[in-house]
């Protein structure tokens, strides 16, 4: 795996003591940990790598809270695991309302960091998998022409291509030629592989 592919902790937290032990726990596993002071030290650096972020909900200057809605609102996805000393709940509600992946209480176990950046990890793994996915569909859909789009939407329908021909007021043997050339350029064997790819896509209306 190339040292941009690997997943890293992103770790945001005012306290030095908290951020070497990070570090050392993350080390000790051969996991790739970065430690940031503040919100504003881990914006400047972040370049949308793979991984995750681990926050404290009170930093100084941008909260926990308030970094969590700036990546959103950026549409920056990166799972977020929050941390507290406090034992702040309304907080912690909050956090994982706005789409946290978990919440740890300090002093926290070692098992417990260990297992909460896998499931983090399996987590950023999995949107950057659906993102790639979008991206490809997109692709494909803007390779296709607007008649073949029409014929696309119904074969997907399962319009059979005299029907398709009728609705369309073009002949069936165009009809079988647009629809070869969409299964061509969307990569797709069957109906039954484009009515699946057709289902992934988040832009459907």
């Amino acid at each position: 795996m190339s040292t941009e592919a690997r997943p890293t902790a992103y770790v945001v937290d005012d306290d030095e003591a908290i951020r070497t032990l990070w570090r050392w726990l993350m080390e000790s596993q051969g996991i790739a940990v970065q430690t940031f002071a503040s919100a504003g030290e881990f914006i400047a650096a972040y370049r949308q790598g793979p991984g995750c972020l681990v926050l404290d909900l009170r930093l100084p200057g941008m909260s926990g809270l308030e970094l969590q809605e700036y990546l959103k609102q950026r549409g920056i996805e990166i799972p977020v695991v929050f941390m507290s000393a406090h034992g702040d709940v309304p907080a912690a509600v909050s956090a994982l309302k706005g789409g946290a992946v978990d919440f740890i209480q300090k002093p926290f176990s070692y098992r417990e960091v260990l297992s909460v950046i896998a499931k983090a990890f399996e987590r950023d793994c999995e949107l950057r998998r659906k993102r790639a996915l979008q991206a490809m569909l997109a692709g494909r859909l803007a390779a296709l022409t607007e008649r073949e789009r029409e014929v696309m939407a119904r074969v997907v329908e399962g319009k059979p291509n005299k029907l398709i021909a009728a609705e369309l007021d073009i002949s069936v043997k165009t009809v079988e030629v647009h629809r070869a050339k969409v299964m061509e350029k969307m990569g797709a064997a069957s109906v039954a592989e484009l009515v699946q790819l057709m289902l992934q896509r988040t832009d459907a209306p």
